[in-house]
């Protein structure tokens, strides 16, 4: 049994605040982990081409530097007591207007310790990968430059201490998601995908920007740490409301049904970018607001479901993408999806399951970038094929890579005794713990997730050759394989080192609060029924990929299922017949309304007047005759004008 918290445990966190200046020591150097990325992006985006011979060193250091302070930092943390590691490091007043204000400050705690160490760790690694992978590109200055600026926004959302501040990251990573995706921009589906991921974010970041406004009129302000003791005091109405806004804004950044389309798109980025955005930054982004406002959410049953009806409906949705995608990139989208559709899942069980929402985000940011980056290393000795069935027998060349990858895939399943077996599964058992549809759902899943990542394997390095005529695969150099090796050792050994004597949940849970769930069946027996069914349905998999001929186009006469599928389940035929047609007729509507109507009607009197103008300038010709005869025209109609009223 562990230590039971629940929303009391947050009932004072207002009084538990530490400013980093009494606190002394490292937590004065909070502002240093934004810094460092944010001035190496400063330096290789002003700098120009004069850096492009060390730049790319530049952008690898900056995020070395903020994981050792981050380290410096979390070791600091630990020394503190349990209750009392909530530090604000004000920075200066930002805005202040009447009874309003939001000051530049961060705030580092259990919560934001955790994903500062997972997003400078995993980013740098990513970043000392693409040194290898990003090698030959000419603007590879830039890249690490955009990649810096990313980072650097990811840090300042998970710091902030109010809404408002972290909108401000919100909107960073935003921006430099778009950089990235449309790095390449001479391939026009590069700057589609980007310009796709930038205004479908948008929508949901116009949940989280009057969210920040409501939390405002009906708080009086916008910090954590002022917000969670009031939140019990607002009206039931108010915090539904507020908890459907910030679910809005996680569907965006998260990618979540019905606003996943971008994700799958987004692969037409450099493959580090994917790592980065899938693993340890954007894609996060949205579980962290949930979890962040677990006050509001331990409050509204109704945004509660919310959340569990759309991480349910989207780790189904994007497992069964991943199942019918030849793209390996494309099918490492599909699981991100649906494994982002877990976390959460997790965070719309309340308090049991915050906890293990980020449990399971931190073993995804290992597993989840080792398969990324593991995809870059096999595209980059396939000169750069994407389509699986081209591959096939590349563990007989790329034995780094394929044990590298293998380990990912044994945790993302859920094999022990890899990180997967100790989170998603605890997942899973809560979820029963809520009801037996979500948790035969996410068991579901699991056995999905089984399947599509063993046909990636099978398809990609097991099975015979199906490599183009002239392509010599070969593995990558250690600057690239280096990274991914360190992540893949990660994915085996954090799951089970975290979870000794529940350390992570343990540690979380000051701030999410946790306590033991009581599943309507033994969690043993739902840990290893689940396994049970996960190897069964890696026998499936394996046995059509990779004891068979794979063909090497994909076959035409299937299920609608997997016609749909492979159409990611119709979301942009959809959002096209619901949003963007109407959208254009309305658009083609107003257009012809300011013209014909507006314009027509400012423009008409204009023309009026000018005519009318025009036809008095006659009278006025300059010659006395003309206006004498004008006089006696005048003089003579007032005569008659007086006759006939004499007449009347």
């Amino acid at each position: 049994m562990i230590t039971s918290y629940g929303v009391p445990a947050l009932a004072h966190a207002s009084e538990q605040v530490t400013t980093a200046s009494t606190a002394g020591g490292a937590f004065t150097l909070i502002w240093l982990v934004i810094a460092a990325p944010l001035a190496g992006a400063a330096i290789l985006l002003l700098a120009g081409r004069r850096s492009n011979a060390w730049g790319h060193w530049v952008g690898v250091v900056m995020p070395i530097v903020s994981f050792a302070v981050s380290v410096f930092l979390f070791v600091g943390l630990l020394g503190r007591g349990e209750q009392d590691r909530t530090i604000v490091q004000p920075l200066w007043d930002w805005v202040f207007a009447g009874s309003f204000s939001a000051p530049v400050a961060l705030q580092l705690d259990q919560l934001s310790m955790t994903f500062v160490l997972l997003i400078t760790f995993v980013g740098s690694l990513i970043h000392i990968y693409s040194v290898g992978y990003m090698g030959h590109d000419p603007e590879r200055r830039k890249f690490f430059g955009y990649m810096n600026l990313f980072v650097a926004a990811m840090l300042l959302l998970v710091l902030a201490n109010n809404y408002l501040l972290l909108y401000v990251g919100w909107e960073g990573v935003g921006l430099a998601s778009y950089l990235l995706i449309g790095f390449w921009q001479y391939k026009p589906a590069a700057a589609v995908a980007a310009k796709k991921a930038f205004v479908m974010n948008r929508v949901g970041d116009f949940g989280l920007s009057v969210a920040v406004m409501m939390l405002f009129f009906t708080f009086g302000t916008v910090t954590f740490t002022s917000i969670a003791p009031a939140a019990a005091q607002a009206s039931q109405n108010a915090l539904t409301f507020l908890g459907l806004l910030l679910l809005l804004a996680a569907c965006g950044k998260s990618a979540q049904v019905p606003l996943q389309a971008w994700i799958l798109d987004a692969m037409e980025g450099p493959t580090p970018v994917s790592a980065l955005i899938h693993a340890a930054t954007m894609v996060t982004a949205g579980v962290y607001l949930i979890v962040r406002s677990n006050f509001i959410f331990n409050l509204s049953t109704t945004a509660r479901a919310a959340v569990i009806v759309v991480g349910v409906v989207t780790l189904l949705f994007g497992a069964s993408i991943g199942m019918a995608k030849d793209d390996i990139k494309k099918a490492l989208a599909g699981s991100t999806m649906s494994q982002i559709g877990y976390m959460v899942l997790g965070a719309g069980l309340g308090s049991p399951g915050y906890a293990l929402a980020i449990f399971m985000l931190v073993a995804h940011g290992f597993y989840k970038a080792t398969l990324f980056l593991g995809a870059g290393s096999v595209m980059h000795g396939m000169d750069d094929e994407l389509d699986m069935r081209r591959f096939g027998g590349l563990a007989t060349v790329m034995k780094v890579t394929t044990v590298s990858f293998i380990a990912a895939y044994l945790a993302i399943i859920g094999i022990p005794p890899f990180s997967g077996w100790f989170t998603k599964d605890k997942i899973i058992e809560a979820a029963y713990a809520q009801g037996w549809v979500i948790g035969l759902a996410a068991t579901f899943g699991a056995l999905l997730t089984a399947f599509y990542m063993t046909r990636i394997v099978a398809m990609t390095f097991f099975g015979t050759k199906r490599w183009n005529e002239g392509t010599h695969p070969h593995e990558s150099p250690p600057v690239m394989t280096g990274p991914f090796v360190v992540l893949a050792i990660g994915s085996l050994i954090f799951g089970g080192l975290l979870s000794i004597n529940n350390a992570f949940v343990n540690w979380l849970a000051p701030v999410t609060g946790y306590s033991d769930v009581t599943p309507p069946i033994n969690g043993v027996v739902i840990e290893y029924g689940t396994l049970a069914l996960v190897l069964v349905s890696v026998a499936l998999a394996w046995m059509p990929y990779a004891r068979r001929e794979v063909p090497l186009t994909a076959p035409q006469h299937v299920t609608p299922l997997t016609v749909a599928a492979r159409r990611d389940l119709y979301g942009d035929a959809f959002n096209e017949s619901v949003f963007m047609r109407p959208g254009q007729y309305l658009t083609r509507m107003l257009v012809w309304f300011d013209q014909r109507g507006l314009d027509g009607a400012v423009n008409g009197f204009a023309a009026g007047i000018g005519g009318l103008s025009g036809r008095m300038r006659r009278w006025q010709t300059g010659f006395a005759r003309s206006y004498a005869m004008s006089m006696v025209g005048g003089a003579v109609l007032i005569g008659l004008a007086l006759v006939l009223v004499r007449m009347q």
